[in-house]
C-alpha cells in the first residue's frame, strides 16, 4: 500500500534513521517503538505526507486515505459533539438528501414517463451504495464510538469548545475511527484515555478492518493490538513479528546471533592475520599469502551497535510507619451539588501498593488528594497512623517548581549528601540528557517540568507516596525505572495510573470508585477484571456443580451396526429448541434491521440515543441466541 525506499531523515546535524525500506501492507497492523528522540513521531509525519524525506522516496497508490492523529495540539470548534462526529459522514448525508428528493419526485412522477423510469434507476443505484456503506447505521456508529471513548450521552449536545484538551484529542481520535482511513497514524492515542477507553479501543483496533501504525509506551496495548513491530534503533529500522512481547524475546535472539557470528568472525580474522604475519616474507607461502590477503580484504566486517544502557535507580529508603497507615470511616466528598463519593471507609497499612482505578471524571483525584490533605473531606473522619510523612505528586506538580533554578543545581538542594553523579542519573532515568541537566525549569515543557517534579520528590521519599498519574510523560525504559524503584521501595503507595502494565505489576490492591462508592479488591489488575467479571461466583459453582454431579454414566450401548443408540424424547427436544431459535434470530435480524432503517431518518438525538441502545440490546440478545444456535447444533451433530 505504502512503500519507502532507500528512506533517511536529519534533525539538524543528527541523523534519525538511514537506508529504510518498509512496504505497509493493507491489513498490516503495526506498532512503532523505539526510545524517545529516535525519530517515532517524524516517521509517522513522513508517512502522513506532513514531513518529507531527505534522501530516499515513498509512494502512495492513487485513492488511498491516511488518517493521523498527533500527540495533542488539535482543538475543534462551533459544533456539537454529535454533530462534530458527523461530519465524517458527509458525503453519506448528501446521498441520503438526494434519496429523500427523490422520494418525493417519484411521488410526483407519471409512473409511466421516461422521467419517472430514470428517478427510480437513480434511486436504486444510491440505495444500494448507501447501503454498501452503512449509511442506514451512521448516528448509530458514532453513538457507539463516543460511548467507547468515554463520552456521556449528555455530553453529546455541549459544544466541542467547552470540552479539555484531553477531551478534544477524543474527538478527534473518535472521528479518525469513525473514517476509517486505509491507513491509520496513531502517535500515542492512549495518552487521554483512562483505562476503560483504553480497553474499548483495544478491541475497536483488533477488528479494525484497515491497516494502522501506532506509537505507544503501553506495552500491554501494544501487546494486544499489533502483530508486527517497527523498532528505530541505532539509526536504523529493524523489524520484528509478533506483539511487543515477541519483540523483546526476537530482539535478545538477534543480538546472542549478531554477537556469536562476530565472535566467530573475529577469530578468522585473527587467523588470518596470524597466518600473514607470519609467513609474509617466506617465498614458498606467498600464494597461500595472497590467498589469505584477499580473503581479509572480502570480508565484510559484523559491527556490535552499542548497548542501550540499563539505568537501575533505588529510593533512599524512608523511616518506617506504624502498622496503620491511613483510615477512612464512613468518608463523604461534595462540590456543592456535585456528588462525587460517600461512605468510603477502608484502612491501609504499611507495604500496601493500592491503585486507584475509575472512569475519568470518577473521583480518582479527588481520593488523592483528601488523603494528601490537600482538600477538605465533606464528612466522616479521616485519621493517618503513627510516624506517617505523607508526600504528594499532582498532575500539575511542576506549578510548585521554582522556574528560574536549573536542574541540577535544584535537585542538589533538595539532596545536599547525594553525589553530583547520582543526580545525573537520576536526571537520565526520566529522560533528561547531559545538555538537559543545566537547563532552567521554566523553559521545560509541561511534560518535562512533570518529568523533573516526579525525579524530584523520589530523591528523597517520604514514607507514604501518593502519586497522580506518575507514568504520564514517561518512556518504557522510564516507567521500568520508576516501577523498579517502586517494587522495592519499603513505604506506602497510593497511585492512579492509565498503564495497564504498571498496575499489574506493581498494584497490592485495587480501590474502585464508581457511582459515588468506592470498593476495595485484593491483588492486581488482572485480579480485579477477574472479580469483576464474577470469577469467584463462577468458580464456586463449578466446584460446587463438580462435588454435586452424579458418577459417570454407564458406557452407551452400540446397536448391531455400530451406532450409538441416542434417547429419541431428548433428540425431539434439541430439535425443537433449535427451530424456535432459529425463528428468534430470524425475527430479531428483521427488527434490527428495522431500526436501523429508523436511524437513517434523523429526527433528535435524544431518538438517535434511544434507538442506539435498543440496536445495541437486540445485537446482544442476537449473540446469545447465535451462541445457543451452535451449542444445539453441536449437539445434534
Amino acid at each position: 500500500m505504502i512503500q519507502l525506499q532507500g528512506a533517511g531523515k536529519r534533525f539538524g546535524p543528527k541523523l534519525l534513521f538511514d537506508n529504510c525500506d518498509w512496504l505497509i501492507t493493507p491489513k498490516e497492523k503495526t506498532g512503532l517503538v523505539g526510545a524517545n528522540g529516535t525519530g517515532k513521531s517524524t516517521l509517522l509525519k513522513i508517512l502522513c505526507g506532513m514531513e518529507s524525506l531527505d534522501y530516499g522516496t515513498i509512494s502512495f497508490p492513487k485513492g488511498v486515505r491516511l488518517g493521523y492523529l498527533p500527540q495533542d495540539g488539535l482543538t475543534l470548534a462551533g459544533r456539537t459533539v454529535f454533530a462534530e462526529c458527523m461530519t465524517v459522514f458527509a458525503g453519506l448525508r448528501e446521498m441520503e438528501q438526494e434519496l429523500e428528493t427523490l422520494h418525493q419526485k417519484l411521488g410526483e412522477l407519471d409512473p409511466s414517463s421516461p422521467e419517472y423510469s430514470a428517478a427510480a434507476d437513480r434511486l436504486h443505484d444510491i440505495d444500494s451504495e448507501f447501503r454498501n456503506r452503512d449509511g442506514y447505521s451512521i448516528e448509530a456508529q458514532v453513538g457507539a464510538v463516543l460511548d467507547g471513548l468515554g463520552f456521556r450521552k449528555e455530553d453529546w449536545n455541549r459544544r466541542t469548545e467547552e470540552f479539555s484538551g484531553g477531551w478534544q484529542m477524543r474527538l478527534a481520535l473518535a472521528k479518525l475511527l469513525l473514517e476509517k482511513p486505509n491507513l491509520l497514524l496513531l502517535d500515542e492515542p492512549t495518552n487521554h484515555l483512562d483505562l476503560e477507553a483504553r480497553n474499548w479501543l483495544e478491541s475497536y483496533l483488533l477488528g479494525y478492518p484497515n491497516a494502522y501504525v501506532l506509537i505507544s509506551h503501553d506495552r500491554y496495548f501494544l501487546d494486544v493490538t499489533v502483530k508486527k513491530i517497527v523498532e528505530l534503533w541505532n539509526k536504523k529500522v529493524n523489524f520484528y513479528h509478533g506483539n511487543y512481547d515477541k519483540y523483546l524475546v526476537q530482539k535478545a535472539e538477534r543480538k546472542s546471533q549478531l554477537e556469536s557470528a562476530y565472535r566467530n568472525q573475529r577469530e578468522r580474522i585473527e587467523q588470518l592475520e596470524a597466518f600473514i604475519n607470519r609467513f609474509r616474507y617466506q617465498a614458498t607461502k606467498a600464494k597461500q599469502v595472497q590467498s589469505r590477503i584477499k580473503e581479509l580484504e572480502k570480508i565484510e566486517r559484523i559491527e556490535i551497535p552499542p548497548d542501550e544502557s540499563t539505568i537501575h535507580f533505588s529510593f533512599p529508603q524512608p523511616k518506617p510507619s506504624g502498622r496503620i497507615v491511613a483510615e477512612f470511616k464512613n468518608v463523604s466528598k461534595s462540590y456543592g451539588a456535585k456528588h462525587v463519593f460517600s461512605g468510603a471507609s477502608f484502612v491501609i497499612e504499611r507495604g500496601d501498593r493500592i491503585a486507584l482505578v475509575g472512569v475519568n471524571g470518577a473521583g480518582k483525584s479527588t481520593m488523592i488528594k483528601l488523603l494528601a490533605g490537600a482538600e477538605p473531606l465533606t464528612s466522616g473522619d479521616y485519621n493517618l497512623g503513627h510516624n506517617v510523612l505523607p508526600d504528594y505528586f499532582a498532575q500539575d506538580q511542576y506549578k510548585e517548581l521554582d522556574p528560574d533554578a536549573r536542574l541540577l543545581d535544584d535537585l542538589s538542594g533538595s539532596a545536599p549528601k547525594a553525589k553530583i553523579t547520582e543526580l545525573r542519573t537520576l536526571l537520565g532515568c526520566f529522560l533528561f540528557g547531559e545538555d538537559d541537566v543545566t537547563k532552567r525549569i521554566g523553559v521545560l515543557s509541561g511534560g518535562e517540568r512533570n518529568r523533573y517534579a516526579l525525579a524530584r520528590i523520589l530523591l528523597a521519599p517520604a514514607n507514604f507516596l501518593l502519586l497522580d498519574e506518575p507514568t504520564n510523560h514517561l518512556d518504557m525504559r522510564a516507567k521500568d525505572v520508576l516501577l523498579e524503584a517502586l517494587a522495592t521501595y519499603t513505604g506506602t503507595v497510593v497511585f492512579v495510573s492509565h498503564d495497564r502494565y504498571f498496575i499489574d505489576k506493581l498494584a497490592t490492591r485495587i480501590f474502585e470508585i464508581e457511582d459515588g462508592h468506592v470498593h476495595v479488591y485484593p491483588g492486581n489488575y488482572e485480579d480485579y477484571l477477574w472479580r469483576k467479571s464474577g470469577g469467584p461466583e463462577k468458580l464456586a459453582a463449578e466446584t460446587a456443580a463438580l462435588e454435586a454431579a452424579p458418577p459417570p454414566p454407564a458406557p452407551v450401548k452400540e446397536s448391531e451396526n455400530g451406532a450409538k443408540r441416542v434417547n429419541p424424547m431428548k433428540l425431539q427436544k434439541l430439535k425443537d429448541r433449535l427451530g424456535s431459535v432459529e425463528k428468534e434470530v430470524a425475527a430479531l435480524e428483521s427488527e434490527i434491521a428495522a431500526h436501523e432503517a429508523e436511524l437513517g431518518d434523523f429526527k433528535s438525538v435524544e431518538e438517535t440515543m434511544r434507538l442506539t441502545d435498543l440496536v445495541a440490546q437486540r445485537r446482544k440478545t442476537l449473540e446469545a441466541r447465535m451462541a445457543e444456535w451452535e451449542q444445539l447444533s453441536a449437539e445434534l451433530a
